[in-house]
């Protein structure tokens, strides 16, 4: 568990600095600034989320169980519903991408939920 979620932090963050790149440059000049905007909320979720999901990869070697896989999966379910749908509905301006993008934002919440309730069940493991 702890080589395959470092490697997707690696894959999330490699690729989200090469999107925010490629939008800043790239795209600057194709993009409405609306859409601009919603290409970079795209990769700000995507760097955050790759971050978490480096954290989750740490918490691995910690944290015996399959909430730490949970909280993961939700993390990269996340990226590519919620970032994935955003890109998509940029450079192909299908409105009805959108659609995906609460999904993706729910598997972040759902990821968040996860670890919260893990910190919860690990103090009450330790009284």
């Amino acid at each position: 568990m702890l080589r395959t979620f470092l490697m997707l932090a690696a894959f999330f963050g490699f690729t989200g600095v090469a999107l925010g790149a490629f939008a800043a440059h790239g795209l600057k000049n194709r993009l409405t600034p609306e859409y601009l905007a919603i290409f970079h909320t795209g990769v700000l979720y995507q760097l955050i989320h790759t971050l978490a999901i480096f954290g989750v990869a740490i918490l691995a070697t910690q944290i015996q169980g399959r909430l730490v896989s949970y909280a993961g999966i939700a993390f990269v379910l996340g990226i590519l519903l919620f970032s994935g749908s955003l890109y998509l509905l940029t450079l192909t301006g299908v409105s009805k991408l959108g659609i995906i993008t609460p999904i993706g934002g729910l598997c972040f919440l759902i990821g968040w939920f996860i670890l919260g309730w893990l910190a919860w069940r690990l103090g009450l493991d330790t009284l």
